[in-house]
């Protein structure tokens, strides 16, 4: 039988991070966006037609809202669909980016 040799650990990449899900980063941003506009959940809530609750649970990335639900919150705050979307997918990136920053400082140390 053959014997199995573990890599060293200089070859071993670090566990990646897991990327944000698609809800959590969309829930960021409208929250952000409700922050910027000094609004209450009730009121932004009220405006999109859904209970506060429910836009809470949006906004902390614990319901997958339908796209008439996020065409509702994103016209109670005054943004576009693609202007909302731009934004989380800016959101996405800049955290890929430091995701990749703070990876390529890990492995500089690693090899230190």
């Amino acid at each position: 039988m053959a014997e199995i040799i573990p890599l060293p650990a200089t070859s071993r990449r670090p566990p990646r991070e897991p990327e944000p899900l698609w809800r959590d980063a969309l829930g960021e941003r409208l929250r952000s966006l409700r922050h910027e506009r000094g609004e209450r959940l009730a009121d932004t809530a009220d405006r999109a037609g859904v209970s506060p609750q429910y836009l809470s649970e949006i906004e902390r990335g614990l319901k997958e809202p339908s796209s008439e639900m996020i065409a509702a919150v994103a016209g109670a705050l005054e943004v576009t669909l693609i202007e909302l979307t731009a934004g989380v997918v800016d959101d996405l990136r800049s955290r890929a980016t430091e995701r990749a920053v703070v990876g390529c400082c890990v492995a500089y140390a690693l090899a230190a």
